[in-house]
């Protein structure tokens, strides 16, 4: 059973940032066809959980990159998850 958990994680973990990848993309794509949008409170949730995906979608698409709130929380966000994954390997 333990070494269950320590393969569903990693794909989870993936999972989420595949999603935050794609919101972001979803958000750019009814940005420019000025659609109803996706939220920043739900990117911004969606960051949280997947910061990396969020980064790439952020980069990718060139979505939200110059709004101040985005810049400094994704990376501050990316920064909790590295700082977690070491603290959880000491």
């Amino acid at each position: 059973m333990e070494n269950g958990i320590y393969l569903f994680i990693p794909i989870l973990y993936a999972a989420l940032n595949s999603v935050s990848f794609a919101l972001y993309g979803l958000d750019k794509f009814k940005a420019k066809r000025q659609k109803w949008r996706i939220s920043e409170q739900t990117l911004l949730i969606a960051a949280f959980f997947g910061p990396i995906g969020a980064w790439m979608g952020m980069q990718r698409f060139r979505h939200k990159t110059q709004k101040p709130l985005f810049k400094f929380l994704v990376p501050l966000f990316i920064g909790i998850h590295v700082m977690y994954v070491l603290w959880i390997n000491l």
